[in-house]
């Protein structure tokens, strides 16, 4: 009669103690947090001891509200216009010159290269040019529309093509994880046409990196201070230089607001992102 043989369960491995990811997490944590609680204890440090004037006076103070529906106004025209330029053209050239991608990327990748500095002073001779020579033809009204403090077209020229290089970055990655081809060409056969299947099968499939793209361009805006001060705007980051050379107090509670608003944006969008992703089919 054969002998029935056990074998005893191999001791489970211990898996080893990654102490180095708490360690880094830790020293990012301390390398964002400590500066942020320097600049809010800044903020409320009075000689008479601790004051919140500086963010309940913020809604009061002159050009505040202005200043902010300014940048926001301008950081929404910016992304839709970077969305209706980049992603209509990324989706032609990989469906019907996709030998013309090299020459996408060195064009959309160029303004790294060229410093905010030297762009604005580009803008300025553009614009001192043509008031010059366009006198006398309808072509003057345009220098003088987009030159309207109220709203300001020139900034958004001049951000399109300061974030151009990496809203193109973040579609460019979302589209080389997607077969675009395969997905028209399955729409098509099912009778869509070329407007639906983009906007119905291909942009879906974009979701994360037109959120990834639209961010990053949200962010620039809200930090850009270069272009506006040359071009002498006062969008949000201009009024929180301008409010420092009086009230140091106030601009360090400003700074620290801009912060979380945008961080307050990226969770939203990635909120959104997140519920549309796992949101349920419906029959």
């Amino acid at each position: 009669m054969a002998q029935l043989t056990t074998f005893a369960p191999a001791p489970a491995r211990r898996r080893p103690v990654r102490w180095w990811r708490g360690a880094v997490l830790l020293l990012a944590g301390v390398y964002f947090v400590v500066p942020l609680a320097a600049s809010f204890w800044f903020s409320i440090d009075d000689p008479q001891g601790i004051s919140f004037e500086a963010y309940t006076g913020l809604i009061s103070a002159p050009g505040f509200l202005d200043s902010l529906w300014l940048t926001l106004g301008l950081a929404v025209v910016t992304v839709l216009v970077l969305l209706v330029l980049l992603v209509p053209a990324l989706i032609a050239v990989r469906l019907g010159a996709p030998k013309l991608r090299p020459v996408i990327d060195v064009l959309c990748t160029l303004p790294l290269v060229v410093p905010p500095v030297a762009l604005t002073a580009g803008l300025i001779g553009v614009l001192r040019w043509g008031p010059d020579y366009l006198m006398d033809t309808p072509f003057f009204q345009t220098f003088v529309f987009i030159q309207d403090p109220d709203f300001p077209l020139v900034l958004v020229i001049a951000y399109v093509l300061m974030a151009l290089p990496l809203a193109y970055r973040a579609l460019d990655a979302g589209l080389r994880s997607v077969d675009v081809r395969t997905l028209v060409e399955a729409a098509r056969n099912c009778g869509a046409s070329w407007p639906r299947a983009v906007f119905t099968v291909v942009l879906p499939n974009l979701r994360g990196a037109l959120l990834n793209a639209s961010f990053l361009t949200l962010a620039l805006v809200l930090g850009e201070f270069t272009a506006a001060s040359i071009l002498g705007f006062q969008p949000f980051p201009v009024w929180i230089y301008s409010v420092g050379n009086s009230q140091a107090h106030m601009s360090v509670a400003v700074s620290i607001l801009s912060l979380l608003l945008t961080w307050l944006l990226l969770l939203l969008l990635a909120t959104v992102g997140r519920e549309r992703r796992h949101k349920p089919a419906t029959s």
